[in-house]
């Protein structure tokens, strides 16, 4: 849950009064156009960011637990991943260690070998690569080890910040597929910045677009965002 969450960098104020909710086992997406905050938010939640003002709380078998002030690795700890935007891999090092990496959460530590071999069986291109450096990987292939490295944390919930940037339409097809895929078969809950909304809608369950780093509009449905005005003018052509 996030409530009246204000943020920004130095002077410059990015998000204003955000709230919204991502309820257990849901896949919701965070519409905007570049500029409008969604990365920022995503931040704030993993902790990179610290919000000037507001909650962020997460809700588990009845607990609330604070993430404000906490730092990432403790947010990791807790089970959230994040697929951060342009997947900031290791270049230099190989794909199978870009995965091992991803294990670091102590939670995730006895199940490396399950969920590397769930890896290398979800991605097949991995496997074959796995001792490439992740740095040749074409774009695709790194978008798709950056969601196989968060999922070796063990996460419960997911944030993945522009999936589709910089890959070619059937490319990102393939990557909000396997999205989708992760979410069943690992029963993730998803929060998913985007802003090509016709990928993003394919999954999502409902969503929220961000204008100017405040939430102008809640859809409880995909019917609903699709049939929106911002969405018609921004991304519908219409």
């Amino acid at each position: 849950m996030v409530r009246d969450v204000e943020a920004g960098y130095g002077a410059v104020r990015v998000l204003h009064g955000v709230s919204m909710e991502v309820n257990e086992g849901e896949t919701v997406a965070l519409l905007g156009t570049n500029g409008n905050g969604k990365s920022t938010l995503l931040k704030c939640i993993m902790g990179i960011v610290r919000p000037d003002a507001g909650e962020i709380v997460l809700e588990e078998d009845g607990r609330r637990t604070s993430l404000v002030g906490r730092s990432p690795e403790e947010i990791v700890g807790l089970g959230i991943a994040l697929v951060p935007e342009g997947r900031r891999l290791f270049p230099k090092l190989t794909v199978e260690e870009n995965l091992l990496l991803g294990a670091y959460r102590r939670e995730a530590r006895a199940e490396i070998a399950g969920n590397l071999r769930f890896c290398l069986d979800a991605f097949p291109v991995l496997g074959e690569r796995r001792r490439q450096l992740a740095g040749s990987l074409s774009g695709g292939e790194q978008q798709m080890l950056a969601l196989a490295r968060a999922v070796m944390s063990s996460p419960r919930i997911l944030l993945v910040d522009e999936p589709s940037v910089g890959l070619a339409p059937i490319l990102v097809s393939r990557v909000i597929a396997k999205i989708r895929e992760l979410k069943e078969s690992h029963h993730l809950t998803v929060l998913m910045a985007e802003q090509n909304f016709n990928q993003a809608t394919k999954i999502a369950d409902r969503g929220y677009i961000i204008v100017h780093g405040q939430i102008e509009f809640e859809g409880h449905s995909t019917r609903e965002l699709a049939e929106h005005e911002l969405v018609k003018k921004y991304y519908l052509g219409v």
